[in-house]
């Protein structure tokens, strides 16, 4: 679905390291036209992002998209405002049951365009304690080192 590098806006670097991704789920915008215009020149941050349910509509909490300096700011501008998402029935009541499980949240991922429209990746995830995140540090360090070890080896060899 990602393939077109020019079509991601923004990814959350640290969802990987701080969460265990359960599902992947995309979903629509409510966004401003000022809004459209900063993701265009990629001016947004969703790094602490999350979603959240009100009134049983989802929203984008906490996410934060920047003003340019081109836009005509006599207008109410707020930069961490609550973005309703667009998804169906069928996926709210999904989700909303999903959500009320013990150490379930759902955090956002990305942003891409799609056809000119902005979407949005989101995952419901469960939150890493900090031994599975050194665990992790350290098995990513001996692939490294375990590539290095079979480089050396091979130029040995030959």
């Amino acid at each position: 679905m990602l393939n077109n590098k020019k079509s991601i806006i923004c990814i959350n670097k640290k969802a990987q390291y701080s969460y265990y991704i359960k599902d992947v789920y995309y979903s629509g915008l409510v966004l401003k036209g000022w809004e459209v215009k900063s993701l265009r020149f990629k001016k947004v941050d969703i790094s602490n992002a999350y979603i959240s349910i009100i009134n049983n509509e989802f929203f984008l909490i906490n996410s934060t998209i920047n003003v340019l300096p081109i836009i005509n700011t006599f207008t109410d501008i707020n930069i961490k405002r609550k973005r309703k998402l667009l998804l169906k029935k069928m996926e709210i009541k999904f989700l909303s049951l999903a959500l009320k499980k013990k150490g379930i949240t759902c955090i956002a991922l990305s942003l891409f365009w799609k056809n000119n429209w902005c979407k949005l990746k989101f995952a419901l995830s469960q939150g890493k304690k900090k031994i599975d995140k050194r665990f992790k540090i350290k098995q990513n360090d001996w692939k490294i080192d375990k590539m290095r070890l079979q480089k050396k080896n091979f130029k040995k060899i030959t």
